[in-house]
């Protein structure tokens, strides 16, 4: 076996769950998921699906419904002057996961450098890592309660030698967001440096800020659930988080990881997709034949739904996490020793514990001790940054605010108990 997969540490959120298994007086709020089923009428397209009999093999890139559906959605997203996105640029894949290790492996070879905005969900760092690049990491700071990236020392980082420059906004696990200058300055550089983009953007629906001038002047396009940056189809001022498809041309060197898992509450299915260059789009799908072949029939037939329905699932679920941020963050904040950095998208809260400096042990304790699953914060960051020590993320995304009020409690007792 090779080397670096024998070197390749397991996941620190695993090791926490890990620790309170078989504990149903743990509250769970270590893992990036909902706690809300998957609405009924996507799980009955799933059900006629397997019902009438497909179980066979589909095309590599996804059924042509997904595919079309997909880009119209995509489409819809968009602000006036974005290039739509069109269906051959799309490639369906097997989970968000599995659409950034596909991009990875399409562009990355050993050797090659890539630059990582830290920090992320570790497999956006592990990845390229297995695939044997050198990654070299660029952390955000907390500055003024917000998470902030130093652009001068992300340019620097990215040069003509650097293959891939991998960006997740809204971000996993702080919740800060590029802005639209800022993906424009990065989309110009890269272009210059010959630098490939990977934007992971599963989070894009899962966005709290409000468009500080009301809705962007323009109509939205027909039948968008939320268009663009600062605009939605009711008028209201409820936003997208902004998108490296709403500034880039088709051809750029750009690659975007969505995912059926965190807008429309399906974690559990592993339904994602790719927006690539379409001249790509057909070695992408030799790629998904030597890795999963395709996506099953009835899952997808379950995201055609999801799509067409999607204003009856995304709003109420983008809502609801609002509510569960909106719940945690005061209750988090008013904990002595509790520093909270502002989180405009995402479904987290990331916040530090004065005192406390090992954040694996922290959260095994607090686990142990206080029947609180928290992640701790260094498994997001590939360097093990002392930055990140101390550090922790709570998933909000609850069915009922109770729970994030009876974790506050815990933690504060357990906090109180020294």
């Amino acid at each position: 076996m090779r080397q670096v997969v024998l070197d390749l540490e397991e996941s620190l959120i695993r090791q926490v769950a890990n620790a309170g298994m078989g504990r149903s007086d743990v509250l769970k709020f270590w893992f990036g998921e909902s706690d809300e089923v998957t609405p009924a009428f996507i799980r009955d397209a799933a059900a006629r699906s397997l019902s009438e009999g497909e179980t066979f093999y589909a095309h590599n890139l996804g059924l042509a419904e997904l595919r079309e559906a997909i880009a119209a959605y995509c489409s819809g997203l968009r602000g006036e002057g974005a290039a739509p996105i069109v269906t051959d640029r799309i490639a369906v894949t097997s989970g968000g996961v599995n659409a950034l290790m596909l991009a990875v492996q399409a562009v990355v070879d050993a050797g090659d450098e890539v630059v990582a905005v830290t920090p992320v969900w570790p497999n956006l760092t592990a990845q390229p890592a297995i695939m044997g690049a050198r990654v070299r990491c660029v952390s955000l700071k907390p500055v003024a309660g917000r998470w902030q990236l130093d652009m001068d020392e992300l340019l620097a980082a990215v040069t003509s030698r650097t293959k891939l420059l991998i960006v997740n906004s809204p971000n996993n696990p702080t919740g800060w967001t590029l802005s639209r200058a800022e993906q424009e300055v990065l989309l110009a550089h890269c272009r210059k440096t010959g630098t490939w983009i990977l934007a992971d953007e599963v989070y894009e629906r899962l966005y709290y800020e409000e468009s500080p001038n009301g809705p962007a002047p323009g109509r939205p396009k027909p039948g968008a659930p939320l268009v663009g940056e600062g605009r939605s189809p009711s008028g209201g001022s409820h936003v997208c988080a902004p998108s490296f498809l709403d500034i880039a041309l088709p051809d750029d060197r750009l690659m975007v990881a969505h995912s059926f898992s965190k807008s429309f509450l399906m974690t559990g299915w592993r339904l994602g997709w790719l927006v690539l260059p379409a001249a790509y789009t057909t070695h992408m799908g030799k790629l998904i034949e030597f890795n999963t072949s395709c996506a099953p029939v009835f899952i997808q037939r379950a995201g055609v739904v999801a799509l067409q329905r999607t204003d009856e699932v995304t709003p109420q679920v983008v809502a609801q996490l609002k509510n569960c941020r909106d719940t945690l963050v005061p209750l988090l904040q008013g904990v002595p020793g509790v520093e909270l950095v502002a989180a405009p998208g995402g479904m987290y809260a990331f916040f530090r514990l004065a005192g406390q400096g090992d954040a694996l042990a922290t959260a095994k304790r607090l686990v142990l001790e206080a029947g609180l699953g928290l992640a701790p914060g260094d498994a997001f960051s590939a360097d093990r940054s002392p930055a990140m020590q101390g550090w922790l993320r709570w998933c909000f995304a609850s069915q009922d605010p109770a729970r994030l009020r009876e974790g506050v409690d815990r933690l504060r007792g357990w906090l109180a108990r020294g």
